[in-house]
């Protein structure tokens, strides 16, 4: 695995989640990029890096507006998401397909060569069950696009300790915690596993325009990345 340079800049979309607050650590522990910006809805508060990090406030509903924000950064990671629960179908589909494709469009415009999308395992855009369908609509939306680089990856069930509650997902990680000791690979990801792999894909973009990891591979390439302080 190739030393992070400590050069260029990246962009964060979806930093508050859970997997954007693990690659966020990852990226400033490393010193992957010179610049990090996050952009989101809202200024995050994140102690004492708030000093290593740039914050642009946008509001998705009018992102076009935003276009600054986009401009000028090597590599774009996104991590944004929300939940059939939490916005409703309609607010679901908004988050997770249509600002991510728009986002993707002003990271390109920007000069952006290489997007890093955090998708599902089992994406398919003809598929009959909402989530799963809006997540391959979306990384079909973020491919036409035509970055130099597309990485797209699709990890099982995240095992992670959400700030927020959702009580049906804590159940099925606790069972898939157990299941993972067992079976690595096969049904769940460690987000911190997900956070390392996305790191390499931008240190090492690889060959061809467009890598789609499914689960498998999300563990293989986040495991051999050593972990910071080890």
């Amino acid at each position: 695995m190739a030393a992070a340079g400590g050069g260029g800049s990246c962009f964060v979309l979806g930093a508050s989640g859970e997997t954007g607050r693990v690659l966020l650590r990852e990226l400033l522990a490393r010193r992957a990029f010179a610049r990090v910006t996050l952009i989101g809805r809202r200024r995050l508060s994140l102690g004492e890096a708030e000093a290593a990090v740039e914050q642009a406030v946008v509001d998705f509903e009018r992102l076009g507006e935003h276009a600054a924000a986009f401009q000028g950064h090597d590599v774009g990671f996104c991590c944004l998401g929300t939940t059939r629960a939490k916005a409703g179908a309609d607010g679901f589909v908004r988050v997770d397909r249509d600002y991510v494709a728009q986002a993707a469009e002003l990271a390109r415009a920007g000069g952006c060569k290489h997007f890093i999308l955090q998708s599902s395992r089992g994406a398919n855009a003809q598929s009959r069950f909402l989530y799963l369908r809006v997540k391959g609509e979306v990384e079909n939306l973020v491919q036409a696009v035509g970055f130099d680089h597309c990485t797209i990856l699709r990890p099982a069930v995240l095992l992670c300790r959400r700030q927020e509650s959702r009580p049906m997902e804590w159940i099925a990680q606790q069972f898939l915690g157990a299941v993972a000791r067992l079976f690595p690979t096969a049904y769940s990801v460690p987000v911190e596993t997900v956070a390392r792999a996305m790191v390499a894909c931008a240190l090492q973009p690889g060959e061809g325009k467009v890598k789609v990891l499914e689960n498998r591979a999300i563990h293989e390439l986040g495991k051999a990345v050593p972990q910071q302080g080890t």
